[in-house]
């Protein structure tokens, strides 16, 4: 049974950092492409980055994260990590980490539908 299991959200005025995990176990992390959603009140879950299979060189991240937020993985720990720096209050939102749905998928998937697994989010709230 594949589990992700988030941890290193918070509270944290703008301008701020945090650095959150992501957990994985149940199948061959490696082999898959690990992503990042956020989820505003009233809002759809949006991608936020992604971290392609095998050694992680390929990355995507949404526009609104891009230069500030990076993603990373460690393969030997089974885990994903997302950094954020200068937090907005735009940033508030409760965040997941995702596991594709097919392995060795050739392109970085951006839509929640085509990943399969999810963890149980964490809240990261932003103040002005």
């Amino acid at each position: 049974q594949v589990q992700l299991v988030e941890s290193g959200g918070g509270l944290v005025q703008a301008g701020g950092s945090l650095r959150l995990s992501c957990a994985a176990s149940g199948r061959i992390f490696s082999y898959y492409t690990m992503g990042w959603f956020r989820q505003a009140p009233g809002k759809e879950r949006e991608f936020v980055a992604a971290i392609k299979w095998g050694g992680g060189g390929s990355l995507h991240y949404a526009d609104s994260v891009n230069g500030r937020f990076t993603i990373s993985r460690d393969n030997v720990k089974s885990t994903v990590s997302l950094q954020m720096n200068s937090l907005k209050p735009e940033d508030t939102a409760v965040y997941y980490c995702a596991s594709d749905g097919v392995r060795f998928r050739s392109v970085i998937a951006v839509v929640p539908r085509e990943y399969d697994y999810w963890g149980q989010g964490t809240q990261v709230t932003v103040s002005s």
